[in-house]
């Protein structure tokens, strides 16, 4: 049951599409040939050589991972650093590479929510949505076709709010036209004005929609001309940003909560910064690097902030409002190959999709 990469590729893009990753990041295929045969998928968080080489022994010619293996451009490959050496192995190898880094950290459903998961959060929401990621379509349908025209729409995104879709907004009103001595009106005649009744329709989607939707409109709109506007929305967008804060059924002591963080996120160390004497109720937490977070986190009367990568200085900014726990920026993410490996094996149930062995966390404990 042989499939092509960009099968794979496709399905992790609907779960976090790639628009939402930051400007600085480098998701997205890396390495290879999206329309060959893939042979099997490893997972992993980050793309060692060691990864490679199982990649090789279990005839996986794709890797999925979290971290992308090359993040800013590579000037020479010689084969001098581990990158340049993962590049060349994985090219001599057929291997490609993949990565899904923070587009899976900014949707609802990604990596923060795995750590809520793990703390069973309830009333969760993102920490910092994302904002100028919604347009809106304002466009003018007879009333004969305002159903097929929405349908068509909503078929190709448009019209999803939170836990709801096609959503849409309509106002009855009179449109007027007259065609030139060129025009092929659909009703009424060249060089007359035209007064038919219409439907003003507005509907929402993700910005990186734009041009499918517009192909849509196109496509199932009646007339020759079709008049529309798109604005860009200053709203947050609830579903995609940064972190994620949510609150414990039972508030637990700062002590015991530690110890339940440290057992559920099976890490060796829990750097935090002085305890409060206050109940743990609302939790605020980030995978990986989420320190700029921080005044979001206390903004939000968090009890807590759970991440990574905390610098010594920045501790000094919880200022006794938060506690900051920096579990560790491996630690935080390492359970991201389990979402892929739902994803994948949930659309491709007979496919060859593994687990790294390896931990590629470079940092030890003593």
């Amino acid at each position: 049951n042989y499939m092509k990469i960009t099968e794979i590729i496709e399905t992790i893009e609907n779960f976090a599409p790639i628009p939402y990753q930051e400007a600085y990041d480098n998701s997205g295929l890396i390495i290879g040939d999206r329309m060959a045969t893939c042979t099997g998928v490893l997972l992993c968080i980050d793309t060692i050589e060691a990864v490679v080489e199982e990649a090789i022994a279990k005839k996986c010619n794709l890797i999925v991972a979290h971290h992308p293996i090359v993040f800013s451009g590579l000037k020479q490959i010689t084969g001098k650093n581990y990158i340049e050496r993962v590049v060349l192995k994985a090219i001599k190898n057929d291997i490609a590479i993949y990565a899904c880094h923070t587009n899976l950290d900014n949707v609802q459903w990604g990596v923060n929510a795995i750590i809520a998961d793990k703390l069973n959060l309830i009333n969760r929401k993102i920490l910092d949505p994302k904002k100028k990621v919604l347009k809106k379509l304002y466009t003018y349908v007879p009333q004969s076709h305002k159903t097929a025209v929405l349908d068509a729409l909503f078929a190709a995104g448009a019209g999803r709010i939170g836990n709801y879709s096609e959503c849409s907004y309509s106002v009855s009103g009179i449109g007027t036209y007259k065609g030139n001595q060129d025009s092929n009106p659909t009703i009424g005649k060249r060089n007359i004005r035209s007064t038919e009744p219409e439907e003003k329709i507005e509907v929402i989607f993700p910005f990186y929609l734009e041009k499918k939707i517009l192909n849509t409109l196109q496509m199932h709109h009646p007339y020759e001309e079709i008049a529309y506007e798109l604005i860009t929305l200053d709203n947050s967008y609830q579903a995609v940003g940064a972190g994620l804060i949510g609150e414990l059924k039972t508030p637990m002591k700062e002590g015991d909560f530690l110890q339940w963080l440290k057992k559920k996120m099976k890490t060796k160390c829990i750097r935090h910064t002085a305890l409060r004497k206050q109940k743990i109720h609302k939790v605020a937490l980030c995978g990986g690097a989420g320190s700029f977070l921080l005044p979001h986190a206390i903004a939000q009367q968090a009890d807590i902030f759970i991440t990574g990568d905390f610098k010594y200085h920045q501790f000094f900014d919880a200022d006794n409002q938060i506690v900051i726990a920096d579990i560790g920026h491996y630690e935080s993410e390492q359970f991201t190959v389990q979402l892929f490996n739902k994803i994948l094996s949930e659309k491709f149930i007979n496919f060859a999709v593994q687990i790294s062995t390896i931990n590629t966390n470079p940092i030890n404990y003593i």
